[in-house]
C-alpha cells in the first residue's frame, strides 16, 4: 500500500464561510486554521498548500470569556528603539475586530511560507455583508458551542 501525496495541480479550491457571532475567538480561529491548511480534507498532506478559502462574518460579536478583554494585551514591536507597541483587547474589539480575528488565526498556521501563503486565503468581515457571493461559499457550523 502506498501513501498517496497530493500534488498543488491536484486540489481544488472551495470557499467556506463562518459566522462568528456568540463564538469564542479560540473555537472559531481553530476552526478557520484548520480549513486553511486543509486539515477537514481527505487529501491533507502537510508539505503542499492544500487549503480552501475561508470567509468570517460577523467580527465584531466574537466572545471572549473571562477577564481577556481587559488583561489580555496585542503587542508587537516597530522595529525602532523604544518601539514596543500593546493594545488591549477591549480597545481593539471596539476598533478594529477583524484584525482581532485575523492575529488568532495567524498564530494558528505554519510560522514558515506555506503558512504566509494560507492566510492570505483568510477574508474577515465586521458584520454579515460580504463580497464574495460570486464564489457561492459554504456555510459551516462552529462545533462545540457551549455559550
Amino acid at each position: 500500500m502506498k501513501t498517496y501525496m497530493a500534488k498543488s495541480a491536484d486540489i481544488e479550491r472551495k470557499w467556506f464561510v463562518v459566522d462568528a457571532a456568540n463564538v469564542p475567538l479560540g473555537r472559531v480561529a481553530s476552526q478557520v486554521a484548520d480549513i486553511l491548511t486543509g486539515k477537514n480534507k481527505t487529501l491533507y498532506t502537510p508539505h503542499v498548500d492544500c487549503g480552501d478559502y475561508c470567509i468570517v462574518i460577523n467580527a465584531d460579536k466574537v466572545v471572549l470569556t473571562g477577564k481577556k478583554l481587559e488583561d489580555k494585551k496585542l503587542r508587537w514591536h516597530t522595529g525602532y528603539v523604544g518601539g514596543l507597541k500593546e493594545i488591549d483587547y477591549g480597545t481593539l474589539m471596539a476598533t478594529n475586530s477583524p484584525k482581532a480575528v485575523e492575529v488568532a488565526v495567524k498564530g494558528m498556521l505554519p510560522k514558515t511560507s506555506l503558512g504566509r501563503k494560507q492566510i492570505t486565503r483568510l477574508h474577515v468581515y465586521k458584520d454579515a455583508d460580504h463580497k464574495h457571493e460570486a464564489q457561492k461559499p459554504e456555510k459551516v457550523e462552529i462545533k462545540g458551542v457551549r455559550i
